[in-house]
């Protein structure tokens, strides 16, 4: 077909669109996300922290229902609560600690993985939690395997990694601009006790006002001005053997003389340190809620699904004066009940959930213990510059009272690893569907790209591979990629057997379309008549070679989850490639995380390239630009005698952006991704080898009945309507001449 004719410039606008919208799949995973997440860090200050009067420092949230100039609360988010109006004329009440106030809290737990599965250290403040330090998970590869070699023992066996390099949940260290801009910072101990609310009136418990009876449990005392015990508050840390999960049972008993309704408020779950290898944001707050008893009478169905906040969201959502959390207006109105609400990072979870154990207790319920969770904004520092940061508070139903009762306020925590088979079959994870936390989904613009059933089905798949077929994982990574390759083969094999079919064709008719345009010069209604008919008869579709990108364009989605899979997967978290032979060379750290870069040669230092932070020199991307290369060279149609020079330069240029700018783009990515990304596409080349040599045995010349396809006939059909419209328009011509005298 002639360059300049409408159906070519079709063409190669239809295959320029897709292979755009291709390097745009995987380039805005990497580049956009950046770009927003460092557009948000510009973005300004969040509101301020202010401290508590008293107890040490903390920030101050607005309680549950309480409003303020500025502030946009979801409609009815006290009544959830059940807040109690306070009686101006009540005696002033406090905490103190019966004792003397503890200093240094006993930690419990063991860094031992034979005793337990981490280690929780308290503070004195508000009986919260300073820190979880796990006893078999570390921050990177390489202490994950210098301590695996540590507990082989022998004479060769190296020392135990330091136990800063222990990987932990750790209280959120917030800051804000003090006066004449000095900074302030806070520490703000995980799940703290932070208010008790009796009568309406808030009491502080956050402070050095509680004592220490035994390991993990705390007691406080609210007093009236005379210093008579009202209420007794206990918190009492239980770790369960040989689980992620902490019991924390929480106890106000009224020691006075009168009924008293109770709320309790204190610190939820906050979001999480982000992960070494992270290259967008990928914090999340997840909830999981019942139905309304109208609707599930039974109460024992956990629904996991349309209650996700990303952390950018909820700072935007906070700086704008909403910082209800849990309920939002819609939940409130469809009565849903809070089971659990959780803080995510890339592979580890702080959730607060239900206190379910049979038989003792069935519920899925966490009220009243969680009725109204509310977040507020600190910053902090990564990689150098100030970020925002969410913590939460989670305030109960107000539960009244009798002289001489207590009311409890139990609630599980989850502070544990992303690990789906973890999560869907212990329990009471699995009957509070806890397995909702694991979301395969990259945050931002790319969450709809992301296909998390693919993900869900890729994740297993590759763990089938792995437990029982090749045993490792970057060999379960090509083990997909043929398995892939071969799924797709039939339509792979058709496609490029259309496009050398147009090729050729378009060729053979060549000196046709040439005497079309020369002998109907000028009328280009009869050129595109005589087109069509010309390509009726040889059975050309002209647009035949754009499926040529269909089995690159139904791999895409492959990619893309394959990205997630590898960046959430807990289980191939630093996990290297080939039975870790690299690292038997001296410890070499390339392929150790396949989670990770490649990091074939560390450079020892960060460069900062705006787009991607270069730590190392990476062996894959750069060869699988090589591959890249050599595909567009030995496999890639050659220019025709036919071509235009504008076709040979966009010719070129589309094969230049897929030499450079994918290896670029997936410079930083998971080295599995790359891995499988080159093998494809190494495999791609002895497969295309393999098809031309079939296909040059092959008779194109030979006329043969029209089938356009799909595209053919969309292109056929809009060709036809542009003919009908231009003879609608001669016809008209008469009388619009006739109509203008």
């Amino acid at each position: 077909m002639p360059a300049n004719t409408p159906n070519a410039k079709l063409r190669r606008l239809v295959l320029t669109a897709l292979l755009l919208v291709a390097v745009g799949g995987i380039g805005a995973i990497i580049i956009l996300g950046k770009g927003q997440e460092q557009a948000r860090r510009s973005a300004g200050d969040p509101e301020p922290i202010a401290a508590m009067a008293k107890g040490g420092e903390a920030p101050a949230t607005p309680a549950p229902g309480a409003k303020a100039a500025d502030a946009k609360p979801a409609d009815g988010a006290a009544a959830s609560a059940a807040t109690v109006a306070k009686d101006p004329n009540a005696p002033k009440l406090t905490a103190r600690a019966p004792g003397q106030a503890v200093a240094k809290p006993a930690p419990i737990g063991s860094l031992d993985p034979a005793k337990a599965r981490f280690q929780v250290t308290f503070a004195a403040t508000g009986a919260g939690v300073e820190r979880v330090v796990f006893s078999e998970y570390w921050r990177t590869a390489a202490e994950d395997r210098q301590a695996r070699l540590h507990s082989k023992g022998g004479e060769s066996a190296p020392a135990l990694p330091a136990e800063s390099q222990r990987y932990e949940l750790a209280a959120t260290q917030a800051g804000m601009a003090g006066p004449g801009g000095t900074a302030k910072a806070y520490s703000i101990p995980l799940m703290a006790a932070r208010v008790v609310e009796v009568d309406g009136q808030q009491v502080d418990v956050y402070g050095a006002v509680w004592s220490e009876t035994a390991p993990g449990a705390f007691v406080t005392e609210i007093v009236d001005p005379a210093g008579a015990v009202q209420l007794r508050i206990t918190r009492r840390w239980v770790l369960e053997p040989g689980s992620f999960d902490l019991r924390v049972e929480q106890r106000a008993e009224n020691a006075g003389s009168v009924a008293r309704t109770v709320r309790w408020l204190q610190f939820g779950p906050c979001a999480l340190n982000r992960d070494a290898n992270e290259l967008v944001d990928t914090r999340r707050f997840q909830a999981g809620y019942l139905m309304s008893p109208e609707r599930d009478p039974a109460q024992a169905t956990v629904i996991a699904h349309g209650a996700t906040l990303n952390h950018a969201d909820v700072v935007k959502q906070i700086e704008g004066g909403d910082w209800v959390l849990w309920p939002n207006a819609q939940q409130k109105e469809e009565k849903y009940g809070l089971s659990w609400f959780g803080s995510t990072n890339r592979y580890f979870a702080l959730a607060v959930h239900a206190p379910y154990a049979p038989p003792t207790s069935d519920s899925r319920a966490i009220a009243p213990a969680v009725a109204v969770v509310e977040g507020q904004a600190g910053m902090v520092e990564h990689d150098g510059t100030q970020e925002p940061v969410v913590f939460t508070t989670a305030a109960s139903q107000a539960v009244p009272i009798a002289p001489g009762t207590a009311a409890a306020f139990d609630i599980g925590v989850y502070a544990g690893p992303l690990d789906r088979a973890l999560l869907t079959g212990t329990q009471p994870y699995s009957a509070l569907n806890m397995q909702g936390l694991i979301l395969y989904l990259m945050s931002g613009c790319c969450s709809w790209c992301t296909f998390s059933w693919l993900a869900d089905f890729l994740v297993w798949f590759l763990g089938f591979l792995h437990n029982w077929v090749v045993f490792d994982w970057g060999l379960a990574i090509i083990v997909l990629v043929i398995c892939v390759r071969a799924v797709l083969h039939p339509l792979t094999r058709r496609s490029q057997i259309s496009m050398q079919r147009v090729t050729r064709q378009m060729a053979a008719i060549k000196p046709e379309l040439d005497a079309i345009q020369k002998r109907h010069k000028g009328d280009a209604q009869k050129i595109q008549e005589e087109t069509v008919r010309l390509y009726r008869e040889r059975g050309v579709n002209p647009l035949g070679c754009a499926g040529g990108m269909l089995p690159t364009f139904l791999q895409m989605p492959i990619w893309i989850a394959l990205y997630a899979v590898l960046y959430f997967a807990f289980e191939l978290r630093q996990q290297p490639a080939f039975f870790g032979v690299f690292q038997n060379l001296g410890g070499w750290g390339f392929l150790a995380d396949l989670s990770a870069q490649d990091r074939f040669i560390p450079l020892g230092t960060t460069i900062n390239l705006y787009v991607i932070q270069l730590s190392s020199i990476n062996l894959i991307p750069i060869l699988m630009g090589v591959v890249f290369w050599l595909q567009q060279k030995y496999m890639a149609p050659a220019p025709t005698a036919n071509m235009t020079p504008e076709q040979e330069s966009q010719q070129k240029m589309m094969k230049w952006m897929m030499v450079i700018l994918f290896p670029f783009m997936l410079y930083a990515a998971p080295s599995g991704l790359t891995l499988y990304i080159a093998t494809s596409t190494l495999v791609g080349i002895f497969e295309s080898r393999r098809i031309k040599a079939e296909v040059d045995k092959m008779d194109f010349t030979k006329p043969q009945p029209s089938k356009p396809g799909f595209l053919g006939n969309v292109m056929q059909q809009a060709m036809q309507r542009a003919a009908d419209a231009q003879k609608q328009q001669a016809r008209n011509a008469p009388a619009k001449k006739f109509r203008d005298r």
